[in-house]
This record gives structure tokens, sequence and C-alpha cells, in this order.
């Protein structure tokens, strides 16, 4: 299926409805999505991070105040 959609066209609301349609629909199938080689590492050194204490987790409703706050 070729599916061809003008952005000009488009409000930002139907674009962020699109792009959330599309990562839904990517997602659903993991093996088709392969990681690329360079995110084991980076995993890896975020779990030793939180292991050693050395990092913490915050909920998605903080981290999102503090993107907001950093971009402001």
């Amino acid at each position: 299926m070729t599916a061809t959609l003008d952005p000009q066209q488009m409000t930002v609301s139907d674009k962020l409805r699109l792009m959330e349609d599309l990562g839904r629909n990517l997602s659903q199938n993991e093996t088709d999505l392969p990681s690329p080689e360079w995110h084991g590492p980076v995993l890896e050194e975020r779990e030793r991070k939180l292991a050693s204490g050395d990092d913490s987790l915050v909920d998605w409703e903080t981290a999102k105040r503090q993107l907001r706050a950093k971009l402001r």
C-alpha cells in the first residue's frame, strides 16, 4: 500500500495522531525493529549506574515537568 500525505496540509493535531499511530503500529512486532548495536552498551551502563546508586529513576510525570522546565 502506498499512501501519500502532505504534512503542509495537516494540522498539528493530525500530525501528532499520525505519529502515535505509526509508533503503535511499528511497536506491534518488536522483531521487525532490531535495536542498533550501540543500544546494548548504553543499557548496560545505565543498569550499572542504577545498581550502584549513581543514578535513579523518576516517574514519567516528573520527567515531563523537568523537560518542560529545561526547555523554557
